[in-house]
């Protein structure tokens, strides 16, 4: 059993969740279910929690619901912390009074987080400006082109900015959930609801390790039939002159043909790729981290280990334990 939780002093506990026709249900049970389910072993200092409408009304989110709700955004006032969990969608407009209610809870030092696409809501306040944040990472680019002065990070799970807090897709707001009860409460009862939930304290890593690896369209004229060919050679070494005379090119053609094309150098293309199939090994074999990355062309398990977390995020071990699907899976002939 923690101790009782003991917030700093004069800390508002009043946590405001705002909810919307459409509402992305997942992201606000999450916050319903850390702010808002009493928990008597704490102390009587828990969080306060309650939600709002635009207009006060009853609401219908995903699936069929309706929800009815506390009141109007006038709750936003008296709010220490506003939760935005999504948005109806990324191009949806954000409500003027909602972004004048947003700014001025903001002024007066409320916490502002966003779930998901709600990043887009924080955005339209011009409060981001100049920040770094996240979202979804199939909303990151659709975020930066909108508002090129936010600093989107498409890999991170969360954000968190001080008074302004972002998070990834759905899931990761639970992250961000129990980051903002260590900030309040300290890591033993951020810890002591993690084990209620049943759920991971910290994850480590970023998105990358949940993005499926890109496959590039086949383009007549252009060098898909290269890169299939080196998908199948991973294990070979590549040398620039050997891969512009495979395409019938110059050297300094290739290579800027090359970067047109995937936006990388032969050298990042290449090692990113032998990760993409590092990831599968992990994923469907019982293999050695060692001989993956010797089928892979990775070279040695030490190579392997730091190309893999400074691509995916986390550790070869870390991501198999996550993600592999035949843990006692047969090694497969890598002939």
């Amino acid at each position: 059993m923690p101790n009782v939780a003991k917030p700093p002093k004069d800390f508002n506990r009043t946590v405001v969740a705002l909810v919307y026709d459409g509402l992305c249900a997942f992201e606000f049970s999450c916050a319903a279910e850390i702010f808002g389910l009493p928990r008597p072993e704490l102390g009587p200092d828990w969080y306060r929690f309650a939600s709002c409408s635009l207009d006060g009304r009853c609401i219908s989110g995903q699936y069929g619901m309706s929800m009815e709700v506390d009141g109007g955004l006038d709750l936003l006032d008296r709010a220490g912390t506003i939760v935005i969990p999504g948005w109806r969608a990324s191009d949806c407009p954000v409500p003027p009074a909602l972004v004048a209610t947003l700014r001025a809870a903001h002024a007066r030092g409320a916490r502002l987080l966003s779930i998901c696409s709600g990043s887009f809501v924080l955005a339209a306040t011009g409060l981001l400006d100049g920040r770094q944040a996240t979202t979804h990472w199939c909303y990151a680019e659709a975020l930066q082109r909108a508002y090129p002065r936010i600093r989107v990070d498409p890999d991170v799970l969360y954000v968190d900015e001080g008074q302004i807090l972002t998070s990834a897709g759905s899931a990761a707001g639970l992250d961000l959930y129990l980051h903002m009860v260590r900030r309040d409460y300290g890591a033993a009862i951020a810890n002591h609801v993690a084990r209620r939930l049943v759920i991971a304290p910290h994850r480590s890593g970023g998105q990358a390790q949940f993005i499926d690896a890109p496959v590039a369209p086949r383009q007549k004229g252009s060098l898909s039939p290269l890169l299939e060919t080196m998908r199948a050679r991973l294990d070979a070494p590549f040398r620039i002159a050997e891969l512009a005379a495979l395409a019938a090119m110059s050297e300094r053609t290739f290579m800027r043909r090359f970067r047109a094309a995937t936006g990388v150098t032969p050298a990042d293309w290449v090692c990113r790729a032998r990760v993409d199939r590092a990831r599968e090994l992990l994923e469907s074999t019982a293999l050695p981290v060692d001989l993956i990355a010797s089928h892979t062309g990775l070279g040695t398990g030490t190579t392997m280990r730091h190309h893999f977390r400074r691509i995916v995020g986390v550790s070869p071990a870390e991501y198999r334990k996550r993600f592999a699907t035949h843990a006692g899976a047969a090694a497969p002939s890598c002939a």
